[in-house]
């Protein structure tokens, strides 16, 4: 019998609106990551402590919410359990 190491991290999520959860602790690839109402999903990627991690899926073009606030738009399909950071969303705060 093969016993797989399953990690389960604890992640934030900061508002009933928010589509992405705050890690407490560093993230790899294939980690539980549990957030509010016992929900869950699993990391596709590795996730930096503080960073943020998506909890449903957001398809390209889509508001990314974090503090229940628009934080930027997706600029690429994001899955569940993707980081989610520059290289996938961009601040509309700033638009030139």
């Amino acid at each position: 019998m093969v016993w797989e190491e399953f990690v389960v991290t604890k992640c934030l999520v900061l508002d009933k609106k928010d589509n992405v959860a705050v890690s407490m602790a560093p993230v790899k690839a294939g980690d539980q990551v549990d957030f509010s109402g016992g929900e869950n999903v699993v990391a596709i990627d590795e996730v930096p402590f503080a960073h943020k991690i998506a909890i449903k899926s957001i398809p390209r073009g889509a508001r990314v919410y974090k503090y229940g606030e628009v934080i930027g738009e997706a600029t690429e399909d994001i899955s569940a359990g993707q980081h989610v950071h520059v290289h996938n969303i961009r601040s509309l705060r700033v638009r030139r």
